[in-house]
């Protein structure tokens, strides 16, 4: 076994009731935050992410969030085994999933399975702790009052980070314009507080054996137009999963202008992440929402 993963192994050992001993470790893609590896013994696999030992709540956060949607049983997700730190490096192991892309059937049961996890709502927004969007924090204080959860933990925690981060002086002004005039855009629009995945574009779904998957959340409690909305911003999804979704639950009326004011938080989360890149398609999507409440 190597020795590189003999603590990984103990803490699956120990959370699986099972001795496991590493026979087998490979590179896998882990997207463009963390690494990954599937360790494998004679009879098991497990997938495990790792990054350094200062993103250890990161990854915590992250398995609270999959036994979130989990308990919701609703769509399926990796079941997470453990998580820890290991010297200067923190992991996070999850059942393994034999994924194959979102054909067939499974974009249809996806959109159905989604709107069921929508339908798990509770009296306020946010979450009962922080998360990340990517690397970024992701603020969940929980509150009654959803234009203020998003004016305050969503546009204005980006834009005070775009802001620190010296991204363009012309986005944050209009961003703070905007947030002064939110009411005008969400301000008659009252949307449960359902469960939501967060960030769900085409890269966090799949299928395992025909039955659609998500993973990599970030969960909290807000509007379900804003999961939707997520799945447009980059593309990925076919027509039949929004059928499926809108005849198990219709959008509301003025889905088209909160989906813009939705995705520029995951575009000015990119700003932060990625640098100026996103800057123009930002502001774009800033000019056309102060349009809407001039």
């Amino acid at each position: 076994m190597p020795d590189d993963w003999a603590a990984v192994a103990a803490a699956i050992s120990r959370a699986t009731g099972a001795p496991f001993q590493v026979r087998s470790s490979q590179a896998v893609g882990g997207g463009c935050i963390n690494s990954a590896v599937l360790l494998a013994d004679k009879d098991r696999r497990f997938f495990v992410k790792t990054n350094n030992a200062a993103r250890s709540a990161m990854f915590a956060a992250e398995a609270e969030a999959l036994e979130e949607l989990r308990r919701a049983r609703a769509v399926r997700v990796p079941e997470p085994v453990c998580h820890g730190v290991d010297g200067d490096r923190s992991f996070l192991v999850l059942e393994y999933l034999d994924l194959e892309p979102l054909e067939g059937a499974a974009p249809e049961r996806l959109g159905r399975a989604l709107a069921a996890l929508h339908r798990v709502t509770r009296s306020q927004f946010g979450w009962n702790r922080d998360n990340t969007l990517g690397s970024t924090p992701q603020p969940n204080t929980p509150t009654d009052d959803w234009v203020e959860f998003w004016r305050v933990r969503r546009l204005g925690f980006q834009l005070e980070l775009a802001g620190r981060n010296s991204y363009g002086p012309r986005v944050t002004a209009k961003g703070e314009r905007l947030a002064h005039r939110l009411d005008r855009l969400l301000g008659g629009h009252r949307p449960a507080a359902s469960l939501l995945h967060g960030d769900l574009w085409a890269g966090n779904a799949a299928a395992t054996g025909g039955e659609p998957v998500i993973f990599d959340p970030a969960v909290y409690f807000g509007d379900r137009e804003t999961d939707l909305a997520m799945t447009e911003l980059f593309g990925g999804f076919p027509t039949v999963f929004y059928d499926a979704y809108r005849e198990a639950w219709p959008l509301d009326p003025g889905y088209a202008v909160r989906r813009v004011l939705y995705n520029l938080y995951h575009v000015l989360n990119h700003v932060n992440l990625f640098g100026g890149g996103y800057l123009g398609q930002a502001e774009r999507m800033l000019d056309r929402l102060l349009a809407e409440v001039r």
